[in-house]
C-alpha cells in the first residue's frame, strides 16, 4: 500500500491556541491512521511503555510500517530524539509511534540498536531508553552453485558410495534457519542407456559417487596398452601398431586407420571433461531442505570422463602342489593407475610361512614349493604407494589357490576296527562301516577310494559284502553266535596310486530270544505292622534268563504292574535275577489293609521279533497290613502367631488342629507359657488371650501345645507355637534425668534425653518443647533439638542470683503422641570442678537435738523481727522488679 503525502501549512501567529492543538492532533490521528493501514494488525497490540524493548520486523516488510508505539508518563513530552545505530530506514512519530520509513535487509543488516530519548521542547525529560530491533530473514535468495559447472575423472570399477567428486552450493539466508538448509540431488544423466542410474549423489553434502551398476558397468575407452616404464610416444605407437598389421606397404601419415587410431589414443590421454565427457550430470540444489513447494532452487553440470582402471586383481591363481620348477617363479602381474608407483606384498593370514614376493615391475613370484595338506590357500595383499609412502591405489586382494596332487595314501581310522552284528538277522543286515581318510583334496579322484575284502578267517564263502565305493560291510546270511562268535577280515583300500590294508572283526552278539522265568509265580502273603519302617525287606524273589550271560538280553528288570498305585512298594536289584521287594513309603493301616502285587520280570532289551512275554514271567504277592495305636497328628507341621500387643483379653489367637488317625476323642493342653499370657481350650485347640500382651516385656516367645487320647493321654504328640508380638504406640516418651544444673559463671548448656519402649514407628525420633503459657517463646530459655533422642537446654541471658526453676518440658514420639514432663533446672555457683557450690559445714559438725531446737527458735525470732522492720520499708517497686525477675526465670 502507497504511502500519501500530505501536506499541512502551518498555523499563522494569528491563529487561537485552541487551534493550534486542535490541528497537531489531527496531524497525528491522520500518521496514525496511515501506519496502522500499513502494519494491517492491531496497533493496541503494539504499544508499552517507555523501557527497553526488543522488537522483531521481517525484512521487506512494507512501508510504512508501524512497529511499536511508546506511551510516555510525562505530559510535556512533543517530541523524541533518535541516535546510536540509526538510519534513515527508521523513524519516530512526535506520539511516540516507532515506524519504518524504508524496507528493512536481513543480508545488509541483522539487528539495530537505537538510542531513544523522549523531549519536552528540545529537553531530555525521559530516558534514554535502548531499542533493540531484530530484522528476522525471509526465503528471497535462491540457493547457487560456486561454479556453473564441474569436471571430474572415475575410474573403472570405482566402489558404490565412495566419493570421486563434491559440488557445493550457497545460500545467502540466514544460515540458522530452514531458508539456508539446503539438499541436493540429481536431476539427469546423459547418456542414460536403459534408464539405469550410474551416479548418486548425497543429499547434504554434496559427494557424487557410483551406484553398484555403476560400479559395474562404467568402462573407460579402450586404447593402447603400455608396460611399466615403456615410451609412449609415436614410435612406441607404431611398433604396436606394426604388432598387428605386419609388413605395411603405406606409410603411417597415409594410412587412415593408423592416423584414426592415433588419433583416438592422443585424445584418450588428453581427453577434457569439460569438452569431451562420458557423462553429464544435471544437479539441483533446493533450500528449505527441499520439502517444500515454495523452496528455491539452483543448478548446475557436472562433467565426467571414466578412466581407465589398470588396477585390477589377477586372481584367483592356482598353484600346483610340489611344483619342480626353478624358483623364485612369476605367477601374476598387477599394473597400478600410477605408472611410478612402487609395490608391497604382504600376507593376510599372520603366520610364518610366506613364499611370496612382487618385483618393481608389479610381478608376483613365488619362492618355493606348495603343500595343499599344509595350506589350501593364501590370501595377499598388494600395496601400491607413490615415493613418499602414500597409497596411490586401494590395497588389492588376491587369492592363491593350491592344487592338489594325488601324494597321500588312504589311512584306516583305527588300527583295528571292530563291529557287532545280532545273530539270526536277515540277509542284507548292515554290519557297520569302515572309516578310511585320505588327505588329498576331498572331492577328486586323488582322494576318491575303492574298497575290497582280500582275506576272511574262518574262510566261510558268501558271508559278507563290503559296498567298494563307501566301505559298509553286509551280512551275507543270517549268523549264529553257536557256531561262529567272531569273524576276521583284512580290507584293501585303494585310491588311483595307492592302497592300505585295513583290519576288521566282527563279533556275532546274543539276541534277545529267551525270556526270564520265575521260580515260582504266587509267593503267598505277609503281614506286616503299619508302623514298619521305610527299607524294610518283605520278601525276595528270584528269575532266571536263559540268554547270553555276557550280554544285555540276561539283564533281568522287576516291575510292580499292579496293586500298588500309592508307589508304596518296591523292587531293588543287581539285574542278576534277585529281587528284594522293600519298603518306599510309610504304610498307613487306615489307607489301606491289603496289597495284591503282581510283579513282572523284563529284560531291558527288546525281545526277538514274534516272542511275547508270558505267565511265566509274572509272580503274585499279598501284603497285610496290621493296625496300631498312633499318637494323634496335626494338620500343620509349624505354628506361628502374630498378634498386636494390645489384643484383648480372651481373644483367640489361633486354633490347633489335629486327629486321631484312629478317631479316638483327643484333648489339647498348653505348656511353657513363662509370663501367663495364654491358655488353651482343652476340646476346641482354641488359644486365647489370658491377660494383656506386653510387647516391651517380651516381643517373642514359645509355647508348647500337646494334643492326647483322652483316654490314654500317653498316645500324644507336640508342637511348638511361636508368637510373636505387634508393637502398638503404648508407651509415651520419658525424661531419663528429671533435673539438671547451670553455673552462673559458667552457663553452659544441659543436655537431656528422652527414652521409649517402644519400636519404630511409635518411638524416636522424638520433638522437644518448652511448654509455657499462651504458647509464648520463653524470655529467658531455648531448648534445641540434638539428634532423635536428645535435646539442648541453654539459658538466653545471665542470672543474677541462685535460683532453681521448674521447667515444663513437651515430648512426642515419632506417631505425635507424648506428654508434658517438669524438669526441675538450678541455678548456681559453681565449683572450679563445676558443681553448685555448697556452704562450708553445711554437711560437717551437727548440734545436738536440744541446742539445735534452741538455735533454731532464736534464728526463727530474729527473723521474724527483721522481717516486720524490712517489710515496712520494701516499696512496690521491689516487688515490681521481684515479679519481672521470677518472669524471666521462667
Amino acid at each position: 500500500m502507497k504511502l500519501f503525502l500530505i501536506t499541512v501549512k502551518s498555523v499563522s501567529h494569528s491563529s487561537s491556541p485552541v487551534q493550534t492543538v486542535i490541528m497537531t492532533a489531527m496531524m497525528h490521528l491522520l500518521l496514525l491512521i496511515l501506519l496502522g493501514i500499513a502494519a494491517g494488525t492491531d496497533l493496541e497490540e503494539k504499544k508499552g511503555p517507555f523501557e527497553n524493548t526488543v522488537l522483531e520486523v521481517l525484512e521487506g516488510t512494507p512501508v510504512p510500517f508501524a512497529i511499536y508505539q511508546f506511551q510516555v508518563g510525562d505530559p510535556d513530552v512533543n517530541s523524541f530524539r533518535l541516535s546510536g545505530e540509526v538510519k534513515d530506514d527508521v523513524r519516530m512519530s512526535k506520539d511516540g509511534w516507532l515506524y519504518l520509513e524504508n524496507p528493512l535487509d536481513w543480508s545488509r543488516e541483522d539487528n539495530y540498536i537505537i538510542k531513544v530519548e523522549a523531549l519536552a521542547d528540545d529537553k531530555v525529560v525521559d530516558g534514554p531508553i535502548y531499542v533493540t530491533i531484530n530484522v528476522l530473514d525471509v526465503n528471497n535468495n535462491a540457493p547457487f552453485f560456486n561454479q556453473s559447472s564441474y569436471a571430474a575423472m572415475v575410474r573403472e570399477n570405482s566402489p558404490a558410495g565412495v566419493p570421486f567428486t563434491r559440488v557445493f552450493a550457497l545460500d545467502r539466508d540466514d544460515p540458522t534457519t530452514p531458508n539456508a538448509d539446503l539438499r541436493y540431488s540429481l536431476v539427469s544423466q546423459i547418456p542414460n542407456m536403459n534408464h539405469v542410474p550410474l551416479f548418486q549423489i548425497d543429499p547434504n553434502t554434496g559427494e557424487i559417487s557410483t551406484t553398484e551398476e555403476g560400479q559395474q558397468m562404467l568402462k573407460a575407452r579402450e586404447g593402447i596398452l603400455y608396460s611399466r616404464g615403456e615410451n609412449q610416444g609415436a614410435d612406441a605407437l607404431k611398433m604396436k601398431f606394426n604388432e598387428y598389421c605386419p609388413d605395411p606397404n603405406v606409410p603411417y601419415e597415409d594410412n587412415p586407420f593408423y592416423t584414426c587410431v592415433e588419433r583416438a589414443e592422443m585424445r584418450r590421454r588428453n581427453v577434457n571433461p569439460l569438452e569431451d565427457p562420458d557423462y553429464t550430470l544435471i544437479v539441483r540444489v533446493q533450500d528449505l531442505a527441499g520439502a517444500s513447494e515454495t523452496a528455491l532452487t539452483g543448478n548446475t553440470r557436472v562433467h565426467i570422463v571414466v578412466q581407465e582402471n589398470l588396477w585390477v586383481s589377477p586372481g584367483p591363481i592356482h598353484v600346483v602342489e610340489n611344483w619342480k620348477t626353478s624358483y623364485p617363479q612369476v605367477i601374476a602381474k598387477v599394473q597400478s593407475n600410477e605408472p611410478n608407483a612402487v609395490y608391497s606384498i604382504v600376507q593376510k593370514e599372520r603366520q610364518l610361512k610366506f613364499p611370496f614376493m612382487i618385483t618393481e615391475n608389479g610381478e608376483i613370484m613365488l619362492t618355493e614349493e606348495l603343500d595343499r595338506e599344509d595350506k589350501d590357500m593364501y590370501t595377499l595383499v598388494v600395496f601400491a604407494k607413490d615415493n613418499h609412502d602414500k597409497e596411490v591405489d586401494p590395497p588389492m586382494e588376491i587369492y592363491v589357490v593350491v592344487d592338489d596332487v594325488n601324494d597321500n595314501e588312504p589311512k584306516c581310522e583305527e588300527e583295528e576296527s571292530v563291529f557287532e552284528v545280532q545273530e539270526d538277522e536277515p540277509s542284507g543286515s548292515l554290519v557297520g562301516q569302515l572309516l578310511v581318510h585320505d588327505d588329498d583334496k576331498e572331492g577328486t579322484l586323488n582322494s576318491q577310494l575303492s574298497y575290497e575284502i582280500m582275506f576272511q578267517f574262518p574262510a566261510t564263502e558268501n558271508t559278507f559284502l563290503i559296498d567298494g565305493t563307501n566301505g559298509k560291510i553286509q551280512a551275507l546270511r543270517s549268523l549264529r553266535r553257536k557256531e561262529q562268535p567272531t569273524y576276521s577280515l583284512d580290507v584293501r583300500v585303494s585310491d588311483s596310486d595307492f592302497s592300505t590294508i585295513c583290519k576288521v572283526v566282527i563279533k556275532v552278539i546274543d539276541v534277545n530270544n529267551e525270556m526270564p522265568l520265575f521260580e515260582m509265580t504266587d509267593y503267598g502273603s505277609y503281614t506286616l505292622a503299619e508302623d514298619t519302617p521305610v527299607g524294610h525287606t518283605v520278601l525276595t524273589i528270584n528269575a532266571t534268563d536263559a540268554d547270553d550271560p555276557d550280554s544285555g538280553s540276561s539283564i533281568i528288570e522287576f516291575h510292580i504292574s499292579a496293586g500298588d498305585d500309592d508307589k508304596v512298594f518296591t523292587v531293588e536289584t543287581d539285574g542278576k535275577g534277585i529281587g528284594h521287594v522293600v519298603i518306599a513309603k510309610p504304610l498307613d493301616f487306615e489307607s489301606s489293609t491289603i496289597y495284591k502285587l503282581k510283579i513282572d520280570a523284563r529284560n531291558p532289551e527288546p525281545l526277538m521279533k514274534g516272542l511275547e512275554y508270558g505267565s511265566e514271567s509274572t509272580a503274585y504277592v499279598s501284603v497285610f497290613i496290621t493296625d496300631i495305636d498312633e499318637v494323634p497328628e496335626f494338620s500343620l507341621d509349624v505354628l506361628d502367631a502374630t498378634v498386636p500387643e494390645n489384643t484383648t483379653k480372651g481373644s483367640v489367637l489361633l486354633t490347633v488342629d489335629a486327629k486321631d488317625p484312629e478317631g479316638k476323642e483327643i484333648g489339647f493342653k498348653l505348656e511353657g507359657d513363662s509370663k501367663d499370657w495364654l491358655e488353651i481350650d482343652a476340646d476346641t485347640g482354641e488359644i486365647k488371650t489370658k491377660q494383656k500382651l506386653d510387647r516391651e516385656i517380651l516381643e517373642s516367645f514359645e509355647v508348647t501345645v500337646t494334643a492326647f487320647e483322652k483316654a490314654n493321654p500317653e498316645m500324644s504328640a507336640e508342637r511348638v507355637v511361636h508368637v510373636r508380638l505387634l508393637d502398638v504406640n503404648d508407651n509415651y516418651p520419658r525424661l531419663v534425668e528429671t533435673q539438671g544444673f547451670i553455673c552462673v559463671g559458667k552457663p553452659k548448656p544441659v543436655v537431656i534425653k528422652a527414652v521409649d519402649p517402644d519400636s519404630d514407628p511409635y518411638s524416636q525420633p522424638f520433638t522437644f518443647a518448652l511448654a509455657t503459657n499462651n504458647n509464648k517463646k520463653s524470655p529467658n530459655w531455648n531448648l534445641r533439638q540434638i539428634d532423635d533422642t536428645t535435646a539442648e537446654l541453654s539459658l538466653k541471658r545471665n542470672p543474677t542470683e541462685d535460683r532453681t526453676i521448674t521447667l515444663q518440658i513437651n515430648i512426642k514420639d515419632n506417631a505425635g503422641m507424648g506428654l508434658t514432663h517438669a524438669f526441675q533446672m538450678r541455678v548456681c555457683n559453681c565449683t572450679e570442678l563445676g558443681y553448685c557450690y555448697m556452704e562450708p559445714g553445711v554437711h560437717g559438725f551437727k548440734y545436738g537435738m536440744g541446742a539445735t531446737v534452741g538455735i533454731l527458735v532464736g534464728v526463727i525470732g530474729f527473723c521474724v523481727l527483721v522481717f516486720i522492720v524490712v517489710t515496712k520499708r520494701v516499696n512496690q517497686g521491689r516487688k515490681k522488679k521481684a515479679e519481672e525477675e521470677e518472669t524471666m526465670m521462667q
